[in-house]
């Protein structure tokens, strides 16, 4: 009797969504602290080597010159001052004319803020606050519109090439009107393309924009390509570290042409990265939930069969359970879990069903925000079925696996 409220271990069950949070967020640290060890073993002795060079190129020069250490060091604190200004030694475009506020603004708004051009005054950076307030969250719903148009493309043509593979095998009539088999695994009316086939064509995009734009900034600025590879990684993922800016020096050949291109290129790569980025979460969740599954099976107490890790959704198995129900990128409802009818957690949605997720997502938001404010206490089980975002995989909830369960419970 003691087992229905919690395991004789000492443990009550756990909910499979605050477990796959905990790992998650156990993976990111053990990942930072690798980045780290990996980071500071390449990094360190160079910056170490340059520091040692520096100074002595320092006593150098106070010595050859007969200048005294600080009055040295204070004419060097003036030109970093300079420096951050936007005041080169060498001969670079106005920082702060229309041309460079334009391309000060593209990098706010897109978020990548590489930080070669900041606001110095204070009403610049009292308006910077509310314009990036705006812009970054316009351009982040320009993504996610992008994120789906372009999923509705891929679903469109991996299915034409799916129907036209049946029928060259002579599974499929050659006008099309009939699917002979429906109902069953194999039929086209069932068939989703998987989201691993998408994560491929969009790192395949990824690459030959960053390939072909590597090539331009390589030629132009001068970078090696291995740099320019850099460059487009960084900008393209909206890092933005600054050490290397695009379309900083005062005059080009072409120059017209050459600043269109970097436009378009970034761009490109920033809707590519950023569309890929949302697909490798759906894969890293995925791999949580069969983690998860396989620590069930091991960690499962001998005593309470029907206790352990409480799984809200389907979960990626390996093998012949893998083989049956495929990850996909459009929705149906003959693709739904067969326990609870909720959506698979690596389905990605329609434009339809998008809308209606976000509109569910808000009533329900509001509804919970009056609930707090009137004092009504909310039933946990009931508010963790009904939040429509705490499922969802990217921005805005492009991934909202609960759109089923969101929209039966409404």
């Amino acid at each position: 009797m003691a087992c229905r409220s919690a395991c004789c271990c000492g443990f009550g069950p756990v909910n499979e969504d605050n477990a796959r949070f905990l790992m998650l967020a156990l993976l990111i640290i053990l990942y930072l602290l690798c980045g780290a060890a990996v980071f500071s073993a390449l990094e360190h002795p160079k910056e170490k080597q340059a520091k040692e060079k520096w100074a002595q190129r320092f006593e150098h020069f106070s010595n050859k010159y007969n200048l005294s250490r600080d009055d040295l060091e204070k004419f060097l604190r003036f030109y970093e001052e300079a420096n951050v200004a936007g005041i080169r030694v060498d001969t670079t475009r106005p920082r702060w004319d229309f041309t460079g506020a334009f391309y000060f603004v593209g990098t706010v708004v897109s978020t990548i803020g590489f930080g070669m051009t900041t606001p110095a005054t204070i009403g610049g950076k009292i308006f910077l606050i509310f314009y990036g307030l705006i812009g970054c969250a316009a351009t982040i719903l320009f993504f996610n519109l992008f994120l789906e148009r372009l999923i509705t493309v891929l679903a469109f043509v991996l299915k034409s090439c799916y129907e036209l593979q049946r029928r060259r095998k002579g599974v499929l009539p050659h006008d099309g009107r009939r699917d002979p088999n429906p109902e069953g695994g194999e039929g086209l009316a069932g068939w989703k393309p998987s989201v691993y086939y998408v994560m491929v064509i969009l790192c395949g995009a990824a690459v030959i924009v960053s390939c072909c734009a590597s090539a331009m900034y390589s030629a132009v600025e001068g970078w090696s390509y291995l740099d320019s590879l850099y460059f487009c990684f960084v900008a393209f993922s909206t890092i933005g570290f600054g050490d290397l800016v695009s379309s900083q020096h005062l005059r080009y050949e072409d120059q017209a042409a050459y600043r269109l291109g970097n436009f378009l290129f970034i761009l490109m790569g920033v809707c590519c990265i950023y569309s890929l980025f949302n697909v490798i979460s759906i894969v890293i969740k995925q791999f949580l939930n069969w983690t998860l599954q396989k620590l069930e099976l091991l960690l499962r107490c001998p005593c309470c069969p029907g206790k352990g890790l409480r799984p809200r959704r389907n979960t990626v198995m390996p093998g012949h359970v893998r083989a049956r129900r495929n990850i996909s990128i459009e929705t149906d409802i003959a693709n739904e879990s067969d326990t609870d009818g909720r959506r698979m957690s690596g389905e990605m949605i329609s434009m339809k069903d998008f809308l209606a997720a976000n509109k569910v997502s808000l009533a329900i938001m509001q509804k919970q925000l009056s609930e707090t404010a009137n004092g009504h206490p909310r039933q946990s089980g009931s508010c963790s079925r009904q939040n429509g975002f705490s499922g969802g995989i990217g921005a805005l909830a492009i991934m909202n696996n609960r759109l089923v369960e969101t929209s039966v419970d409404r």
